[in-house]
């Protein structure tokens, strides 16, 4: 079973940040970012909402409850959306899926 810290590290290693740069743009310290990370803390309610919202995900997925991944394709045409579906459909193929 994958835990939130699993998915905060996993998230925040994929966007390029350090601890340091997620907590300030969430607004605490590197040392809460930490506490999640290794599970000994859990946020509260507002920054989870604000780590699902940086992350283009849902607080689902960060809580282990949806084990897909989202990516947010409002505002994009519908020939953009169309380029996104099919180069998620390349990477399943090529990774057998």
């Amino acid at each position: 079973m994958v835990d939130f810290g699993d998915r905060l590290k996993e998230l925040r290693k994929r966007s390029d940040l350090s601890q340091e740069q997620l907590a300030q743009r969430l607004g605490i310290t590197k040392g809460m970012i930490s506490s999640y990370e290794t599970s000994m803390r859990m946020p509260s309610y507002p920054i989870l909402l604000k780590i699902a919202h940086l992350f283009n995900t849902s607080t689902d997925y960060l809580l282990g409850m949806d084990q897909s991944d989202s990516l947010d394709i409002s505002g994009l045409t519908e020939k953009q959306k169309a380029i996104v579906c099919e180069i998620v459909s390349q990477f399943r193929a090529f990774s057998g899926e």
